[in-house]
């Protein structure tokens, strides 16, 4: 069987097919979904949730193989299609398709065939016609797989496709501050449970990363989502707490900058842009999770200052933090989404003797598995006060609209996290496979592993070119919501998988604590959680994509 890679024209044709059983299958999941009228009915959205989220997947593999032939495309253009690019392109058409017709991976013993989708025989020919065949039965062969690993053996896993001169400095730039101050003690904070280094922090508030995406008129860079993609893709590639220091930063001053008066972003934009204050997102509460219109924290006004009492947990950073973007509801009469307000709410920095020593304010850490960096914290209100000016916009009740405003951004930051955490996978697992020695050779060369480090640097592409693109368009002004989702699930996922298989082929030493791989394990796992988990993302891009539609 050939094992030489499909051309452009022959992806074409390819994803043709792909669009129209995504076609079929929008039909189909729909009839399941409706309502007499014609509209989409929650009762049959929840109960239908197979359905509706394996086609939420089947729409997030056809839009990261649409973008992946963009990316070949691209690099086409400009002389840079090689063969890593063109294999990695025909791998990803050929495993997707295959998995379209005979059943996708929601997650580990969750497959969702075509049947579920409502697909017949007749809807699948288009990915069945001789010309795709080929593809798929070719492209990524035992053959091919081998192609691929030899190809990749030297740590070359495929141009970027940045195109882009400041962007490309950028990378390169990130790059060396991870290879130089980051991968080296990065393990032994995570062994250690430790707080990342305020020089670091300092290094990194030097290099603007907290102002990355703030307008230059308060003190940031003024940049585009692509880049802060590229940044916090470098930074979580080194470890994922100092990606996820931007994220913090990210969303403040995303917040503020949508929501806030005048006086508000001139007076938190440029502390935040520059590090000199460093934020924590106050959302998440006991037994709530997504259902962010049950928070029962209340904010009650005295006067000039507002009172809060309540109960928050999973508080990234929050001890460290000098300012708090706090949810809180200020009208109990108004139910849901509608009673709640946005704060930004200065705090006290703690220390390890005592994390909060603010009046009304107790918690405590919670140990977590991974995502250590930071540190995770349940934080206790008590009549903590916060001044009335601090009230997001002026106005009360819009602080749901206000964080949903953030959404998309904070998405595509997360995906680009998962890129950077599943990058770093694939380059722990191809070192050890390269050293690892059994049977007198090194295990790089057997099949399975070979086929295993093929795999990781396809998904991680596909994943990347999805993410880049939903940051295109967050930088185009336009609604990205759907996209910025289906690149979090994708990219989460393949975090975990190559996480998962990077264990696998350290075999024991992937379990052993003083081996890094165990470390991105654990940190890989939460990416499918937080900013939406998974089951919560599928269900938001079924339902975004149908609604579209009406």
């Amino acid at each position: 069987m050939s094992d030489i890679p499909a051309t452009n024209s022959q992806l074409e044709i390819a994803l043709a097919g792909a669009e129209k059983v995504l076609t079929a299958a929008e039909q189909r999941v729909g009839l399941k979904l409706r309502n007499g009228s014609g509209k989409l009915d929650p009762a049959l959205l929840e109960k239908e949730q197979l359905a509706a989220h394996g086609f939420a997947w089947l729409s997030t593999y056809v839009a990261g193989l649409r973008e992946t032939l963009g990316w070949t495309k691209r690099l086409e253009s400009i002389g840079k299609l090689g063969q890593v690019e063109q294999r990695i392109a025909t791998a990803a058409f050929a495993e997707y398709l295959n998995q379209i017709s005979g059943g996708i991976a929601l997650s580990q013993g969750e497959i969702v065939r075509p049947d579920d989708l409502g697909l017949e025989a007749a809807d699948l020919a288009p990915i069945e016609t001789p010309e795709v065949m080929a593809i798929r039965q070719s492209g990524w062969s035992a053959e091919a797989r081998i192609s691929l690993a030899e190809a990749i053996m030297d740590g070359d896993f495929g141009d970027l496709g940045l195109d882009d001169e400041t962007l490309e400095l950028i990378q390169q730039q990130f790059s060396r501050f991870v290879d130089e101050k980051i991968i080296g003690p990065a393990h032994e904070w995570h062994l250690n449970d430790e707080l990342i280094p305020m020089d670091i922090v300092e290094e990194m508030a030097e290099l603007g990363v907290f102002g990355l995406t703030v307008p230059e008129e308060f003190g940031g860079l003024g940049m585009g989502k692509v880049a802060m993609c590229v940044v916090t893709e470098e930074l979580s590639r080194g470890y994922i707490g100092v990606g996820s220091l931007g994220t913090r930063s990210e969303i403040a001053s995303e917040l503020i900058r949508l929501g806030g008066t005048q006086d508000q972003k001139e007076r938190w934009l440029r502390p935040i842009a520059t590090g000199e204050v460093l934020p924590t997102a106050v959302f998440t509460e006991p037994d709530t999770g997504s259902d962010l219109g049950s928070l029962r924290t209340r904010a009650v006004q005295n006067g000039k200052t507002y009172k809060v009492t309540g109960n928050k947990t999973w508080i990234t950073h929050a001890a460290r933090a000098d300012v708090m973007t706090l949810l809180a509801r200020t009208n109990p009469e108004a139910p849901g989404y509608r009673g709640l307000s946005m704060f930004i709410a200065p705090k006290t920095r703690g220390t390890d003797a005592d994390p909060f020593p603010n009046e009304g304010i107790t918690g405590g850490e919670i140990k977590v598995l991974g995502y250590r960096g930071m540190k995770e914290y349940e934080i206790g209100f008590d009549g903590f006060e916060i001044d009335s000016e601090n009230l997001l916009g002026q106005e009360e009740g819009q602080g749901f609209k206000q964080l949903m405003a953030t959404f998309e951004s904070a998405r595509i930051q997360t995906a680009a996290r998962s890129v950077g955490v599943a990058t770093r996978a694939l380059e722990v697992a191809l070192s050890y496979a390269n050293e690892r020695r059994q049977f007198g050779k090194s295990i790089v060369h057997f099949p399975r592993v070979a086929g295993k480090l093929a795999w990781m640097a396809v998904e991680t592409m596909v994943a990347r070119q999805l993410t880049y693109f939903a940051a295109r368009q967050k930088d185009s002004d336009r609604r990205c919501d759907i996209e910025a989702g289906m690149a979090k699930l994708l990219a989460a996922r393949t975090a975990w998988s190559n996480a998962d298989n990077g264990v696998q082929i350290h075999g024991g030493n992937g379990y052993a604590e003083e081996y890094e791989m165990s470390r991105l394990l654990c940190d890989a796992r939460i990416l499918n959680i937080f900013e939406g988990a998974a089951e919560i993302q599928a269900q938001v891009i079924a339902r975004g994509l149908l609604d579209r539609r009406n």
